[in-house]
């Protein structure tokens, strides 16, 4: 279960990732490309280069959590010029 507590921060990738990697791969890009802790609480949402599915990465304190949304209704609206957008609820 994702906690939201007003700490919580949210790091959306605007650049699509392959969707065939699994959450090791996805905690190695957050340390690699974003310069981020997949582990420190963080929630990571990753989309599709169709646009249409997002992932969600997070650490609950026990280990990540992954998780795959298709976008029923469509396709998000991020810009692609952006390389990471941050904000917290």
């Amino acid at each position: 279960m994702i906690t939201i507590r007003p700490d919580l921060t949210v790091l959306v990738a605007a650049q699509p990732v392959d969707f065939r990697k699994g959450m090791d791969a996805l905690a190695g890009l957050v340390a690699e490309c974003l310069s981020e802790n997949p582990y420190a609480g963080t929630i990571f949402v990753f989309r599709s280069k169709r646009t249409d599915r997002v992932k969600i990465l997070a650490f609950d304190g026990t280990g990540l959590i992954l998780a795959t949304k298709r976008l029923e209704e469509g396709q998000d609206h991020l810009d692609p010029d952006e390389e990471k957008l941050r904000f917290s609820t």
